[in-house]
């Protein structure tokens, strides 16, 4: 009974620990910051959100291998709330931002590449830290609720859009929530 007790203990330690490394534990601060700007290198998606991982992939390897151009942030941005909009029918964009430094070889780049400016406005907005793919499983858990809930609370539609930045380099998470007032 003795050792149960003891594995069960550790069993509960390492989850904890674990859950805490991967942000689990994180209070989410959320405010209203004028941002954007950025130059996005993407694909449009339609379906399930779990691509756009398999998309920033595609186009950062291809920046890297084929245009010599390494990126250190991915994106996605998502159009719908998977909750409402049936799986296949889900909207979004994935991809990589462009560093400022290789804005100059945008002439190349638009001729082989989607290419766009985020709208530089103010937006809801927080971040979580970042540590692996499992950080994107918990962020969604902790995130979209507190976002939401905010955009409620302040008389915003909580059904506008939401951009995730993978902040490689700095390990966060960075969510931006298009402000759109529920009474216009």
């Amino acid at each position: 009974m003795k050792i149960i007790l003891i594995v069960l203990a550790i069993l509960i330690i390492a989850l904890t620990v674990f859950y805490a490394y991967y942000g689990g534990f994180k209070k989410i601060q959320i405010s209203i910051s004028k941002s954007g700007g950025e130059v996005l290198i993407y694909e449009k998606i339609q379906g399930d959100y779990k691509q756009s991982g398999v998309i920033m992939d595609k186009i950062y390897n291809s920046l890297l291998k084929e245009d010599k151009i390494e990126t250190y942030k991915g994106f996605g941005v998502y159009y719908d709330n998977p909750r409402k909009v049936e799986k296949s029918k889900l909207r979004s964009e994935a991809g990589c931002i462009l560093e400022k430094t290789d804005i100059d070889k945008l002439p190349i780049l638009e001729k082989k590449y989607t290419i766009r400016t985020f709208p530089r406005k103010e937006y809801i907005i927080t971040e979580f830290p970042f540590k692996g793919k499992i950080s994107v499983f918990f962020s969604i858990m902790k995130v979209y609720p507190a976002l939401n809930k905010f955009a409620n609370k302040n008389g915003y539609n909580e059904e506008s859009l939401v951009m995730e930045i993978y902040d490689v380099p700095n390990k966060k998470i960075l969510y931006r929530k298009e402000i759109i007032s529920v009474h216009p």
